[in-house]
């Protein structure tokens, strides 16, 4: 349920509403727009129906959401949101590249791979210190020295970091390093982790699940807004189909469909959605002409000797290449060189 008020709603009738639903025990999330302020109502069905919340002053109409994600739902929160990280607000209409390697293997390597971000006009330096890997015997990453050495290439670039929790015994590790948390597909409806992630206000990026519906991953989004954290990212990383020519199906569609129903941002990785390092840039420009808020792209500089998905990564004179045919397109303000 969404309690739309009055343009000149006091304070006081807004307090007023607020105490009386609480005392119910309705959890009660506050959005305030350009030209509304709305009330976001989370509780017990029967219990919202038996409250007369049209009686109270300041209440314009109250609207009923079908959506089962009520937070995320564009309905709750008419205007986009925007995510602000160390001075880059995603979310706000102007694409922004998140890039770099699958996993911090080196310090070499992380340190020329992020300068290679910077020197393109990237935003966003990924990388993997936990890895989550198919085969117990591949590399795992280097854990807390992996953080601590994209700690050391934020120092050198000033590129803000993003690198993935996998569970919550490590959750406050990484977030002490990282300014954005990457949650991956594995862990989407790993809910004791979205719980306790929505109970810190670090930026988190929650990629879609290997066989999610759009709607079981806003569900996903759902869980960390409700704990509080408004800070979600969403990513479509791609999903998993009957096509083997592809690592993964590319599902552009999600783009568009996220648009309409949600407010949260969303950007689109197609190293995992494609994994096929020429299939990249074509679907990165697809991508932001869909309308996604950003890319996340993996380079490497000699993905041939990449401990994890080398076939899916770009060498860095590549990824330089994508950026100057994005700038070109005008579709990306990349001022930054």
């Amino acid at each position: 349920m969404i309690i739309v008020l009055e343009q000149n709603a006091t304070k006081e009738q807004t307090d007023h509403i607020v105490e009386a639903l609480e005392a119910k025990g309705v959890q009660v999330h506050y959005s305030k727009g350009v030209d509304k302020t709305i009330l976001g109502l989370i509780g017990n069905k029967q219990t919202l129906l038996q409250i007369p919340v049209q009686r109270f002053a300041g209440v314009e109409k109250v609207v009923h959401v079908s959506e089962p994600f009520k937070l995320a739902s564009r309905s709750f929160h008419p205007e986009p949101s925007r995510i602000s990280v160390r001075g880059i607000e995603i979310g706000n209409g102007s694409p922004v590249m998140m890039a770099g390697p699958c996993s911090v293997e080196s310090r070499e390597q992380i340190l020329q791979s992020a300068h290679a971000v910077k020197k393109a006009g990237g935003h966003i330096l990924r990388g993997g210190a936990f890895k989550p890997r198919s085969s117990p015997y591949s590399f795992q990453g280097l854990g807390e020295e992996g953080l601590k050495l994209l700690a050391e290439a934020r120092e050198e670039t000033g590129l803000p970091i993003i690198s993935e929790v996998m569970d919550p015994e490590n959750l406050d590790l990484v977030a002490e390093y990282v300014d954005i948390l990457q949650l991956g597909a594995r862990n989407m409806q790993n809910f004791h982790l979205l719980k306790k992630i929505g109970r810190t206000n670090k930026p988190v990026m929650l990629k879609r699940g290997l066989s999610a519906t759009i709607e079981e991953w806003l569900m996903s989004a759902e869980y960390i807004l409700s704990e509080g954290n408004p800070n979600v990212i969403l990513c479509e990383r791609g999903i998993r189909t009957f096509e083997t020519h592809t690592r993964n199906t590319l599902d552009l569609s999600a783009v568009p469909i996220i648009k309409h129903l949600s407010h949260l941002p969303i950007i689109v990785d197609p190293s995992h959605g494609t994994g096929v390092c020429r299939y990249v840039a074509p679907m990165s420009r697809a991508a932001i002409a869909a309308g996604a808020d950003g890319l996340m792209v993996e380079i490497h500089p000699k993905p041939e000797e990449a401990l994890s998905d080398g076939p899916q990564s770009l060498t860095l004179e590549n990824f330089h290449g994508l950026m100057d045919d994005l700038a070109s397109l005008q579709v990306m303000g990349f001022s930054n060189r």
